[in-house]
């Protein structure tokens, strides 16, 4: 009997440093309010240059927008410029609370005169371009906030992973299985008490016994592990049953699905 259980880390890509542009004073009031057509600006402005670089187009997340609202509104009641503030939680924790999924987080802040000088400023420091330019990310949400002087913003990225069922995401692997030439069987009830399981091989009371379990965490749902495409691969199999569970020991504000494919 084999057992093998593989984990998939998630990544996390490390927020850059702080950039802040020189600003004249002004007598504009020091009035904190998000200015939503300023925030379209940012992210057109990052299309376009992501477009250049050949990465694709940056969706709108309404939860990063949250997010971001809440921690430029910081910045702007601070007037400062900071990734953090004492008591606050990182950036991670702050988009889930608002309610995004992801596997991947970033995050640009700055203060100058203009969206444009905002963006230019992003594009001129290799981080915050490096965040902007991300072809791993695929969604957005920026915050600007007026203050004395200038504009408060806030851009944050993630690699977005979508909410599914457990039935959908059964129904999503067990495609994949399909694909690879073996049958589904319709009945997941052992599949989903070995996903629960920490290792080991679950025993049907009536019925066929499987000869091999693959347990995963992990956020593509597009392709099979390989470990798991070379069993199939043997061709030893020819029926496969899938289970997903409530992801165990999940590192932070990270979404993932978890995962356990019985072989036949």
């Amino acid at each position: 009997m084999n057992v093998l259980r593989q984990g998939l880390v998630l990544s996390i890509a490390l927020v850059a440093p702080v950039v802040f542009a020189q600003v004249a004073r002004s007598s504009q009031a020091d009035s904190s309010h998000a200015i939503q057509a300023e925030a379209w600006q940012i992210v057109m402005l990052g299309n376009q240059a992501r477009a250049q670089a050949g990465a694709g187009p940056l969706k709108w997340d309404a939860a990063l927008a949250a997010a971001a609202r809440q921690h430029c509104l910081l910045m702007a009641a601070n007037r400062s410029i900071s990734h953090q503030y004492a008591g606050e939680p990182d950036v991670s924790a702050r988009a889930k609370q608002a309610g995004a999924h992801f596997s991947l987080i970033e995050e640009n802040v700055a203060f100058a005169p203009t969206p444009a000088a905002i963006h230019n400023a992003w594009m001129n420091s290799p981080h915050h371009r490096d965040n902007l330019l991300n072809p791993d990310v695929d969604r957005v949400g920026v915050a600007v906030v007026a203050g004395r002087g200038g504009l408060f913003a806030v851009a944050d990225y993630e690699r977005i992973v979508p909410v599914l069922s457990q039935n959908q995401i059964e129904a999503t692997v067990a495609a994949l299985l399909k694909a690879s030439g073996v049958g589904v069987m319709s009945d997941a009830t052992l599949a989903r008490t070995a996903c629960a399981m920490d290792d080991g091989m679950p025993r049907a009371v009536s019925g066929p016994q499987p000869h091999f379990v693959m347990h995963w965490q992990g956020t593509d749902l597009s392709r099979l592990p390989q470990a798991l495409a070379d069993r199939l691969g043997t061709g030893r199999y020819r029926q496969a049953s899938v289970g997903s569970c409530p992801m165990h020991g999940q590192e932070g504000a990270f979404t993932a699905y978890r995962l356990a494919v019985l072989l036949y």
